[in-house]
């Protein structure tokens, strides 16, 4: 990613996404937020993000049935996404929805854009019109997890408080189970935490004005 791109990101007030977006705003590119509701538009507006699409507004649906896709649907996307920017398509599509979305993703990335996939929520089997890729000469790339370098650069990142965690709920330890419930159903938003060994919140704090300082963007997402 390089200034000035655009980069279209599916989730961006999830867990993923809403790091996808805080590194892009701080790396010069321009993200166009998928999100899928008023509320978490919200969240990724205070983020700093500008374009913004709702999908429960635009009730896009990318399959016909289970085997068939709808290439309308993704032309859909595709307009929308220029009405966002210009008239420019994505330099980078940040996929992890996987199966549900992956067609589109290929579709909508510009001539040679690139389609980083990282995750499969809604399924491992993607599947999407090659000669979109092949014929633009778009690349799909791979990403998981990091190396030590890259995982001491993203928590040192966090240490300067040019990303911050996107925590929106913290359990106590006997409602571990409610917590799994949560992400299992999809009725979070960002990270959720479970105490264990803390018996409540703030403990291991070093530096309580740093940590004020940044206050504000911690708790972003607190009680969404």
């Amino acid at each position: 990613m390089k200034q000035g791109d655009t980069v279209l990101i599916w989730g961006a007030s999830g867990g993923l996404g809403s790091y996808a977006t805080q590194m892009a705003l701080n790396g010069g590119a321009i993200p166009v937020c998928v999100v899928s509701s008023p509320e978490k538009a919200e969240i990724v507006r205070r983020m700093g993000a500008e374009l913004i699409i709702d999908r429960s507004a635009e009730q896009y649906a990318f399959w016909k049935d289970e085997n068939t896709q709808d290439p309308k649907e993704w032309q859909r996307l595709g307009k929308k996404i220029r009405e966002l920017t210009g008239g420019e398509d994505v330099d980078i599509v940040f996929e992890h929805p996987g199966r549900e979305t992956f067609g589109a993703s290929v579709y909508v990335a510009k001539k040679g854009g690139t389609v980083i996939t990282c995750a499969s929520t809604t399924g491992y089997m993607h599947q999407y019109d090659n000669r979109y890729l092949w014929m633009n000469l778009k690349k799909i790339l791979s990403s998981h997890f990091a190396n030590y370098k890259e995982a001491w650069e993203a928590n040192r990142l966090i240490d300067k408080g040019l990303i911050h965690p996107t925590l929106s709920k913290v359990y106590p330890m006997e409602e571990v189970g409610q917590a799994a419930l949560d992400v299992h159903k999809n009725a979070h938003q960002g990270k959720v935490g479970v105490l264990t060994l803390a018996p409540e919140e703030g403990l291991g704090v070093k530096d309580g004005e740093k940590r004020e300082k940044h206050l504000e963007a911690i708790n972003r997402f607190r009680g969404v």
